[in-house]
């Protein structure tokens, strides 16, 4: 059994933090072929999709062979998980990938759903899980939205890991001017959101595997900010998932099943959902560290299953 891996180049991924090695490491336990490559290696051939890859020996980090032209109908599986931007070289990767799809090859998540499942817009599928929520470009209903809430978060649509994400206080002097720099001058929608002060007591991110949570943790802003993503400095700690939790991760399970998406990362403030990652969701090594669940391993074994 051969799986691709679909990423950023090897050579600047952490294996220490990052839940593709993880997950490369855990298929190679299971016996299973690891092979690697970028967005940039994949081609179509007429109606065969083929990749510049390289055999990968994962564990320990990292032994990278030659790479090889070879047809992705070649391997069981193909993880999609390049980071984003979700920009144009990535949606034309998820196209390249679609040539796979039609001639058998299983792709994570479905190239499709990756590109119809914005990580702040898919939510809204689930908007009764939300905090009060508007999309908006027009900076007249996004301040009338902020006056009503009294305390807003912005997003940008295309925005990863708390990048560009702002609490805004409408009693604050400047609020157009900041919308429209934000919105380019009612170019672009935003999403504006509710704050909720729940945040200072963590963000919840829940790895949700074939439809199931299998792991979780706890994000703490670090001092100062309200963002808690760990890339801006947040603390992971162990938890444990609430019944309201429980409950948003089995309201979301059939869509995502029905869509393939089978390794998603949500994010829950205070029992709201927040959002829905679908690209190259991370957390498995601090659930690994904090919960001492293997659960990269509980992933490779979830996916053998669906393959049988």
């Amino acid at each position: 059994m051969k799986q691709l891996f679909v990423l950023d180049p090897l050579e600047q991924i952490n294996p220490t933090k990052d839940s593709s090695a993880a997950l490369m490491q855990a298929a190679q336990r299971a016996s299973i072929e690891v092979w690697a490559c970028t967005p940039s290696d994949l081609q179509a051939r007429g109606d065969k999709a083929w990749a510049a890859a390289s055999p990968v020996l994962a564990e320990p980090w990292i032994d990278i062979g030659e790479p090889k032209s070879i047809p992705l109908s070649d391997f069981t599986c193909i993880w999609m998980r390049k980071d984003p931007p979700v920009d144009e070289a990535f949606l034309y990767a998820t196209h390249l990938l679609e040539v796979a799809e039609r001639d058998g090859a299983l792709v994570l998540n479905q190239p499709a759903s990756l590109r119809a499942w914005n990580e702040k817009l898919g939510a809204l599928r689930f908007s009764d899980l939300m905090a009060p929520t508007l999309v908006a470009s027009r900076v007249s209903e996004l301040a009338s939205f902020a006056c009503n809430q009294g305390e807003v978060v912005l997003k940008p649509l295309g925005g990863k890991g708390g990048q560009g994400v702002i609490r805004v206080a409408t009693a604050a002097k400047g609020l157009e001017a900041l919308l429209e720099l934000v919105t380019e001058q009612e170019r672009l929608p935003v999403m504006m959101q509710k704050f909720l002060p729940d945040v200072i007591q963590g963000d919840k991110r829940i790895l949700i595997v074939n439809g199931e949570p299998l792991g979780a943790i706890n994000r703490r802003p670090k001092s100062g900010d309200f963002r808690s993503n760990l890339a801006l400095g947040g603390k992971a700690e162990a938890t444990q998932l609430t019944q309201r939790e429980k409950d948003i991760c089995e309201e979301l399970s059939p869509s995502l099943k029905a869509e393939g998406l089978f390794f998603v990362g949500i994010d829950v403030i205070g029992g709201m959902l927040s959002e829905i990652n679908v690209t190259s969701p991370t957390g498995i090594r601090e659930v690994e560290s904090l919960m001492k669940i293997p659960l990269a391993d509980k992933v490779i074994k979830k996916l053998l299953t669906l393959l049988d």
